[in-house]
């Protein structure tokens, strides 16, 4: 018997008009699924529409750039690092001053719940927002090096998001060590996604990193800290 969620996750890869068809006729729960499946391979605009849990919506709203359907999708949630760091990334997004200090809050939060993956996020947009500013790359380093601890200790791969960022603070230093981390970056990135997209730009694939972020319906605001890049300089400085 075919699993009607594989399914819909290969009509997400190649063909979202069909995924539309495949949901409609998915049970109720499975349908609860079908929005974490759209976000996961880079499809925001379904995973807002098809998602019931708000955390998913506001991630697929923070890939759109719609910080502000972001904060209204977490407006109603209990405090906590997961929603700390969506937050964070809104005002990242709307470019609020306090945004670093919103970031920073939300890594001591998620050290303190032991929870990896708000850490490990909080610890890339924090390094994203380090890189514009930084005289030298090792502020982000040492930001981005708690992530990678992080995974060591729980035996898992690095985030490939995370990698991305680290290609593109390396290539001040060390542009063969960048390239092979970007090259990293890019075999676990998933399809359409801001990791993927940062990869690119790290390996001067322009074009690519363009029909990713089309594809990906990704704001221009997920590469922006990056435009000063040697790598990032000459790619899709129009963004979507």
């Amino acid at each position: 018997m075919t699993d009607p969620l594989a399914a819909l996750s290969a009509a997400l890869e190649e063909d979202p008009q069909a995924a539309l068809v495949l949901y409609g006729h998915l049970p109720p729960v499975l349908q609860a699924q079908a929005g974490e499946a759209a976000l996961a391979l880079g499809r925001p605009r379904l995973a807002l529409t098809w998602a019931p849990d708000p955390l998913v919506r506001a991630a697929a709203a923070l890939r759109l750039g719609d910080a502000a359907r972001a904060q209204a999708e977490l407006a109603a949630l209990p405090d906590g690092p997961r929603v700390q760091v969506l937050q964070a990334r809104a005002a990242h997004q709307l470019a609020r001053p306090g945004a670093p200090a919103v970031t920073l809050a939300a890594r001591a939060q998620a050290r303190a719940a032991g929870d990896s993956a708000a850490l490990v996020a909080a610890a890339v947009l924090l390094a994203e927002q380090e890189y514009p500013q930084a005289t030298s790359p090792y502020a982000p380093l040492r930001t981005l090096a708690e992530g990678l601890k992080v995974a060591e200790l729980s035996g898992q791969s690095a985030d490939p998001h995370l990698l991305a960022v680290l290609a593109h603070v390396q290539a001040r230093l060390n542009p063969r060590k960048a390239q092979a981390t970007a090259h990293k970056a890019l075999d676990r990135s998933a399809p359409r996604s801001p990791a993927r997209v940062l990869a690119l730009l790290a390996l001067e694939r322009a074009a690519e990193a363009q029909a990713e972020a089309d594809a990906g319906e990704l704001a221009p605001v997920w590469w922006a800290a990056f435009q000063r890049s040697p790598a990032a300089a000459q790619a899709i400085p129009n963004g979507t």
